[in-house]
């Protein structure tokens, strides 16, 4: 007989704390509708407590919530009053405090209200969950599990799900399911060992950091110098990103390894160093107490000496001979380079690394099921953007195996304890292949899952020893390749840095868009990775040309939208190439691409098949105007939509402007549409860029018929799915437009009010009030009577009009150069 499907109608998370807050938000992100349970309040309301922590998700940074309206969703609830309510849920996830005996009086305190179908599932970080099973009765064990969420559970993409012995598999592959289509999340199913896998590793990775950093007499400040985006580990590095976790937390999970894991050959190493005992010890916590290994009194961030035990200005900085190894792009190279160094910072990189190879070496076998888990369970959870596995292997694995094994014999290794037999085989060259990933307990290479949902990911996120191939190639230019899975839909994917849109870009998008309307049923645009696109690309980039610095992801989520504007717009500014093209007074030729822009954009919204974006990350100016005019946008969550020309001074020009002027005669149903083209105003001229696509769709970049996924690695296979209903369901391409009625005057002088307003203010600069009334002359129609009718050209001759026009300025080009060399935006 087979199993019944799990359906989530509604789920409940017990703890209203940091994460079980953050979980309930994600879940009502999902459209999971969800109650929060939290102790009763001693005064007042006795939901007091939980509706404090609602309340407080809609002030934290990165945002927890998709828009700050869905939080009003979450239902409060408290232990005393609600338990009844538990009923009615399918789902219930506990996230209380890491007491094993307060969990286990919880789960005896709720288990007479858990349905018979529901799963009951803890977010435990490390403690047994078959200890945590014993407090649940017999009946229900085989519905109980772990599932263990990262910090913070919108973004981390892991979660480690961890069976009972008693667990059924099916309740795994159900809740497997859940957590990856609904949820969106990378599931990896670790084994019942504390901290299970990621903290088991990353702190381990962190206490031989600190070790070594003792030891080698190197700054907190270096160290994170060393450690982040330099060895493609976060930016917050160590030191900080033990700040950000708090100090105190951090030294829970060390202490539970250090109690439960005697045996451990590293046991010895499983505490925490005095000086931040001292720290814990003073409430010097981290982040949350604004002093931890870092504070920032006033505007310096100042950084815990340990010679002098006092704060000095952090100013720590790599060498340049060991940036100089890092930047060398063969791996092995590399690695070679920092083993023979002699430089203290290069010797400290190597020491780290052996620690973490030679411990997840040893340890594979009893925490993980094979070796893509443990390098998927760092990936996912740490923000690594290669694995301990992955590394070693591309390092090469004979030679780096033969230097750990001389580190242990030499006494240079923390432990003495040998490689496995497996590790030191001289006919291997690594953990991954084609076919799977080592798997020591079964002595064999171990496939992917192949449960149903993962037919979803056409390309899941791959490993090093796994080839990939984008379907078949229909025709491919040095701007883009079309190419297609062997069915009726073409794709086609730009191969422009950042992805940013050009001549060649555009001439490929017409060709791909002629290709599919004489060979397939619809086409999709798709990067094989984020961002979805930066935007226009005014000048050509030599193939050999440097790389722009890419926007980090935690400073893209902590700044507000209007910052991350500006921040993004500025970061693309050296690839869009602008200032070259004005000082060479070339004006002429941007003025080509603006027009061709244009033609792209029409083609794509009057293609004779259906055209679909399917957006990943930035989507921001021109890539913002082209998922405006194709039929359908499939967006992940993790979309970051919107128009910042006006961050560079400049103003839509690709059709963003007529499109909202459109859309806020279509949204009026025959009224007045000023109130809709006022807010498409506003997020033009604030460059507002949505913090998620729900909240882009809030803004208007995304119409109500577009779709949100969840998993980024599915959005492919649902972009070609809605391309293919479209065109079974005889897609024909919407009639032109040829009597748009518009605001006119009249409505340029309203907005021209509130712009005053802002300048009078002192909000807004002469510039800035420029900018704003082209951007509103725009969308109005320009110089006519209110009410006037025109057509989409009349409105793309007034976007290229006045984009050339704020294009000649001084003040335009002054802003440009800038951003160009100081790295900020200049408001003249």
């Amino acid at each position: 007989m087979t199993a019944s499907p799990l359906v989530v109608r509604k789920a409940a998370v017990l703890g209203a704390g940091v994460m079980g807050a953050q979980i309930a938000a994600h879940l009502i992100n999902a459209r999971v509708p969800v109650i929060l349970f939290e102790l009763a309040a001693k005064e007042g309301d006795p939901n007091g407590n939980v509706l404090k922590a609602i309340a407080n998700l809609k002030k934290l940074e990165p945002s927890p919530l998709a828009t700050r309206e869905v939080a009003d969703q979450i239902v409060p609830a408290n232990y005393d009053q609600h338990l009844e309510r538990l009923r009615e849920c399918d789902l219930i996830i506990e996230a209380i405090s890491e007491r094993m005996d307060w969990k286990s009086d919880l789960y005896r305190k709720v288990a007479p209200y858990i349905a018979d179908h529901a799963i009951f599932a803890s977010n435990t970080s490390g403690l047994s969950i078959n200890k945590l099973a014993e407090a649940m009765p017999a009946a229900q064990r085989p519905r109980f599990c772990g599932v263990h969420f990262f910090n913070p559970p919108r973004y981390m993409h892991l979660v480690e799900l961890i069976a009972c012995s008693g667990t059924e598999t099916h309740i795994l592959d159900e809740l497997e399911r859940f957590l990856t289509t609904t949820l969106g999340k990378g599931v990896v199913r670790a084994k019942d060992t504390p901290n299970f896998i990621a903290n088991r590793v990353g702190v381990f990775s962190m206490l031989a950091t600190l070790h070594h950093a003792e030891r080698l007499g190197i700054g907190f400040d270096t160290v994170d110098a060393l450690t982040g985006a330099l060895i493609g580990r976060p930016k917050s590095a160590t030191l900080r990103t033990a700040d950000v976790v708090g100090l105190d937390t951090f030294a829970h999970v060390v202490h539970t390894m250090r109690d439960t894991l005697p045996d451990d050959p590293w046991h010895q190493y499983y505490g925490i160093p005095s000086w931040m005992q001292k720290l814990i010890d003073g409430g010097a916590l981290g982040q949350k107490t604004r002093k931890g290994v870092y504070q920032k009194p006033g505007r310096d961030i100042r950084v815990l000496d340990l010679r002098t035990g006092d704060y000095r200005l952090a100013d720590g900085k790599a060498d340049e001979s060991v940036v100089e190894i890092l930047k060398n792009k063969n791996v092995a190279e590399r690695f070679a380079l920092l083993h023979a160094s002699g430089h203290p910072q290069a010797q400290f990189l190597w020491s780290i690394f052996r620690d973490s190879f030679h411990y997840c070496a040893v340890h594979l076998e009893s925490i993980a099921h094979n070796a893509r888990d443990l390098d998927f369970a760092i990936r996912w959870g740490f923000g690594w953007n290669t694995g301990p596995f992955e590394l070693w292997q591309s390092a090469g694995w004979a030679q780096v195996a033969g230097w750990i094994a001389e580190d242990i014999a030499a006494g240079k290794a923390l432990v003495s304890t040998p490689l496995p037999a497996w590790a030191t085989d001289p006919a291997r060259s690594g953990v991954h292949r084609q076919d799977g990933s080592w798997a020591p307990a079964v002595k064999a290479y171990q496939p992917r899952s192949s449960l149903p949902m993962y037919r979803r990911q056409p390309f899941p996120d791959r490993l090093v020893g796994e080839e990939r191939q984008y379907g078949s190639t229909v025709f491919e230019t040095d701007g883009v390749r079309c190419w297609s899975m062997g069915d009726d839909v073409a794709i086609v994917s730009f191969k422009s840095r950042m992805h940013t849109i050009g001549d060649e870009v555009l001439e490929g998008v017409q060709r791909a868009i002629d290709e599919a309307e004489r060979n397939f049923a619809g086409l999709v645009i798709w990067q094989t990775e984020a961002p979805f696109s930066v935007g226009a690309n005014l000048k050509k980039t030599p193939a050999g040309g440097a790389k722009p610095a890419q926007p980090s992801a935690l400073r893209k989520l902590i700044k507000s939208v209007r910052r991350e504007a500006e921040l993004m717009a500025l970061k693309a500014a050296r690839q869009l190439g602008v200032a070259d093209q004005l000082m060479a007074g070339k004006l002429a030729e941007v003025e080509h691409l603006v027009e061709q822009f244009q033609v792209t954009t029409q083609q794509l919204k009057y293609s004779m098949v259906p055209t679909v974006a399917a957006v990943d990350g930035l989507a921001l100016g021109g890539g913002c105007e082209f998922i405006m005019h194709c039929d359908r946008a499939v967006a992940t969550l993790e979309s970051y939509i919107g128009l910042v020309e006006v961050g560079v001074g400049l103003l839509p020009a690709g059709g963003g402007c007529k499109e909202f002027a459109m859309r806020a005669v279509a949204d009026a149903r025959g009224g007045d549409p000023a109130p809709f083209l006022q807010k498409y105003f506003k997020a033009v001229a604030m460059a507002e860029v949505g913090r998620s696509a729900e909240h882009a769709r809030e803004l208007g970049y995304l119409r109500p018929t577009d779709r949100v996924v969840m998993n980024r690695f599915e959005l492919l296979e649902i972009a070609r799915s809605e391309a293919r209903a479209l065109a079974a369901a005889g897609y024909r391409p919407p009639l032109q437009a040829k009597a748009i009625p518009v605001l006119g005057r009249g409505g340029i002088a309203t907005i021209e009010a509130f712009v005053e307003n802002m300048h009078a203010g002192g909000h807004i600069s002469d510039h800035d009030r420029l900018i704003a009334l082209k951007v509103a002359t725009v969308m109005c129609g320009g110089d006519v009577e209110a009410g006037s009718l025109v057509d989409e050209q009349w409105l793309l001759d007034l976007e290229l009009q006045h984009f050339m026009e704020l294009m000649a300025t001084e003040k335009t080009q002054a802003r440009i150069e800038f951003m160009l060399k100081n790295g900020k935006p200049l408001r003249n």
